[in-house]
């Protein structure tokens, strides 16, 4: 395991003078390059015009024309989070325009693949569609998009993956990613991408007269919770545009404006909705979302989505509460023998190869992605973890660490040993890949030596930035409070953290793995000085091998949170970093 250093913010020791949570947070957001005067998340109206995305004006004018002449469209989306949010974003925003056919296909990865293959396109065909719609996929489908128009059927692409040096042949391209786009923001989600195309198509739609006593026009802000939850569980950048659509959709939930299915979802992870924040979203409805598509369907998660029945969304919703308890002990298993094979290496953190490979003969490929971020979050090292994907070949789940863009580093290693690689995509911190088996110590080689160009012999120490110490009158209930509602928080725009140096008055361990803690506060010193707050708890996750280590005077790095129990709230820190006080 590779221990992390903490880095304080460059303003870290401004906190020091806030005296309320509403300074504080002032402080923070200046850390994150907000001026005072700045909203976290403005409104609606903030949102940069659809106008400036590069094919905005076919894409519309191609659905415009296919809703008129009511053809059958059919969403093709991806058995990610973001795939399914967009899926069902697209099906409900296209149903309340007034398209009268409307249904989906989310391709299952393990028979599929990523992607609008050209497999996937005649399975398309057995629904008789009259336009394809792809949703967080198909800027890199080249032969799929050719052989839908070989077949007939145009294609209409919205996706937010990077493009290769081509782009497919489609009736219409959306992706804010493809070359000479001018749309400000380089990261929305797919789901953000077809909720810009719908928001787009209705002010055509409106412009020519289509709605009306008969048809009347959506308000589209109400698919604003699946976008929320889509843009969360991709991980994007949470930029200002992005962070407008998220804290719009958390408005909507915790005002009861939302789906059924999204409602069912909070309710079975315990969350309660009417405190729903972007880390509810991110930690325990995204992962029962993508269950669907790791071990079975992902249809299943669209279904959920579109549910507009209470109960019958509930049912759905434990359906995937139920994928992700499975999920979790494949990942257990799977991770316990990935560490014993690094373990058998007899090297120790620092001397492991730059970039790692994994492969298991029985391991899960949908479950690898998980088990790659595991690694790397531990070893702090560009990580590729293989799983049997049939008929000799292997599927790879690769994550890498700041720095290092995975998807131009498998560009590279693919460049650099051609035929090597099958096929890959993705983004800078996660792609995907296919190879032969036989491949995999040529590519095991060529990955680590191209990482090794990039980083050197050892990959760098990994970071936990600090905003710096939390003054202790603030480390209270309503400090947490008012940081937990405060964002959104998310990639990009972080959580708070604070770090300072603590008495352990009480250590133990919970859970079997969890270091659960009671702390001294500090005192306050100098002209904010109040009274002490009085012990804290302090809950580290995964944190209990270092239950030894928590004795006497111990340096933390952690973010405030509000804990819940029995209805009751209080304050408590999240551990993300303990090391003990030198004597």
């Amino acid at each position: 395991m590779v221990r992390p250093r903490i880095r304080r913010a460059p303003r870290a020791g401004s906190l020091a003078s806030a005296r309320t949570p509403a300074e504080l947070l002032s402080k923070l957001y200046l850390q994150r390059g907000l001026a005072e005067t700045e909203a976290a998340a403005p409104g609606l109206a903030s949102l940069h015009p659809a106008s400036s995305l590069l094919g905005i004006d076919q894409a519309v004018a191609l659905l415009t024309d296919h809703l008129r002449r009511g053809s059958h469209l059919l969403v093709v989306a991806d058995y990610d989070a973001d795939g399914a949010t967009g899926g069902a974003t697209a099906v409900r925003g296209l149903r309340a325009l007034g398209a009268r056919r409307v249904s989906y296909l989310v391709p299952s990865r393990f028979a599929f693949g990523y992607g609008l293959s050209p497999a996937v396109v005649d399975a398309a065909t057995h629904h008789q569609p009259d336009l394809l719609i792809t949703v967080d996929n198909g800027i890199a489908s080249l032969s799929g998009v050719a052989h839908a128009r070989s077949l007939g059927i145009p294609v209409l692409v919205t996706d937010h993956h990077l493009p290769g040096p081509r782009l497919p042949a489609a009736a219409a391209i959306l992706n804010p990613n493809q070359p000479d786009c001018a749309f400000p923001s380089k990261h929305l989600a797919g789901v953000g991408v077809i909720f810009y195309l719908l928001m787009a198509t209705r002010a055509a739609l409106r412009a020519e007269g289509w709605f009306g006593a008969m048809r009347p026009e959506p308000n589209l802000a109400d698919l604003l919770d699946l976008v929320a939850l889509g843009t969360v569980a991709d991980v994007v950048t949470l930029d200002r545009n992005n962070r407008i659509l998220v804290e719009q959709g958390l408005r909507r939930i915790r005002a009861g404006r939302c789906s059924a299915g999204v409602l069912a979802l909070l309710r079975i992870a315990g969350r309660d909705p009417r405190r729903a924040t972007a880390n509810d979203l991110a930690f325990h409805v995204g992962p029962r979302l993508n269950a669907a598509g790791r071990i079975q369907d992902m249809s299943v998660g669209v279904e959920c989505l579109l549910a507009e029945d209470p109960e019958h969304a509930m049912t759905l919703a434990r359906s995937l509460d139920t994928m992700n308890r499975t999920r979790r002990e494949i990942e257990v298993a799977m991770r316990d023998q990935a560490e014993a094979h690094l373990d058998a290496l007899a090297l120790d953190g620092t001397h492991l190869p730059c970039g790692l490979c994994l492969f298991g003969a029985d391991w899960h490929q949908g479950v690898s992605g998980i088990l790659a971020a595991r690694i790397r979050e531990r070893h702090h090292r560009p990580v590729v973890v293989f799983a049997p994907g049939g008929d000799g070949m292997l599927r790879g789940s690769a994550r890498s660490i700041p720095g290092v863009h995975m998807r131009d580093l498998i560009a590279r290693v693919d460049h650099q040993h051609p035929g090597l690689i099958e096929r890959f995509g993705g983004h800078a911190m996660a792609a995907g890949l296919s190879l032969r088996a036989v491949a995999l110590p040529a590519f095991e080689s060529a990955f680590d030596a191209a990482v090794r160009e990039l980083l050197g012999d050892h990959p760098p120490t990994p970071e936990i930035c600090s905003d710096g110490a939390l003054p202790a009158h603030l480390m209270t209930l309503e400090t947490a409070e008012a940081v937990r509602v405060a964002g959104p928080w998310g990639k990009d725009f972080a959580e708070p953290r604070f770090d300072g140096t603590f008495e352990v008055l009480e250590a133990r361990v919970v859970g079997e793995r969890h270091l659960k803690l009671r702390l001294a506060a500090p005192i306050d010193q100098g002209e904010t000085a109040a009274p002490n707050p009085g012990p804290i708890d302090a809950i580290g996750f995964h944190l209990g091998d270092q239950h030894s280590e928590a004795v006497g005077a111990v340096h933390l790095a952690y973010r405030l949170d509000v804990n819940t129990y029995r209805g009751a709230h209080s304050a408590q820190f999240i551990l993300e970093h303990l090391e003990p006080t030198p004597t």
